[in-house]
């Protein structure tokens, strides 16, 4: 197996795992958008209860520009962003997500270190996301084992911000169950 196909044998697993997940992900809220909430909170709301429950009034909760499951919070601009599906509807997929990602607001406020080295690491990472796959491309098609290992590196940046990521989006969901019990959005089941 040449250097290409070592290449592809590392970047493969990661990028068939990253689909399947987020296969599962878009299944999990379809299916649970069509479960009403009993509270009947549009995820908004339920945002907006989590926050100022913790004292953080000032964090605005706005609709995502970037459409359907572009929700998240954005420690920069100290905001608040839900996607449609997730903004207005009161159900169970929606209070899920509005907290998850209120979950992000409350670890930016207790300033919690893996969402701080997180942010940090954003812009490469945003460059390393885009540009990896055009240098192996070009790599591939040059015949450039520079390249293809020059975008193997790039991609283990963007692979090692996913690692960074995960406790940080573990932690959001523990924080976010938890306020949905202590506030009474959702039953302790």
């Amino acid at each position: 197996m040449g250097d290409f196909g070592l290449s592809l044998a590392f970047m493969i697993p990661p990028l068939v795992l990253g689909l399947a997940v987020q296969a599962w992900l878009k299944r999990t809220f379809a299916n649970y958008s069509n479960v009403q909430l009993a509270s009947g909170l549009p995820g908004a709301q339920v945002a907006r209860q989590i926050l100022d429950r913790n004292g953080l009034p000032e964090v605005p909760v706005e609709v995502s520009p970037g459409g359907a499951l572009s929700d998240h919070y954005d420690p920069r601009k100290k905001a608040l962003y839900l996607s449609e599906p997730v903004y207005r509807p009161a159900s169970v997929a929606a209070a899920a997500v509005a907290a998850h990602e209120t979950g992000h607001a409350l670890q930016d406020a207790k300033g919690y270190a893996p969402l701080k080295i997180r942010s940090a690491m954003y812009p490469a990472v945003a460059f390393a996301s885009n540009a990896w796959i055009w240098l192996l491309i070009l790599g591939a098609v040059l015949g450039a084992l520079n390249l293809v290992a020059l975008a193997l590196a790039i991609y283990a940046i963007a692979v090692a911000f996913h690692i960074v990521t995960l406790p940080v989006e573990f932690n959001a969901s523990r924080r976010a169950a938890v306020q949905l019990r202590e506030l009474g959005i959702v039953g302790a089941g």
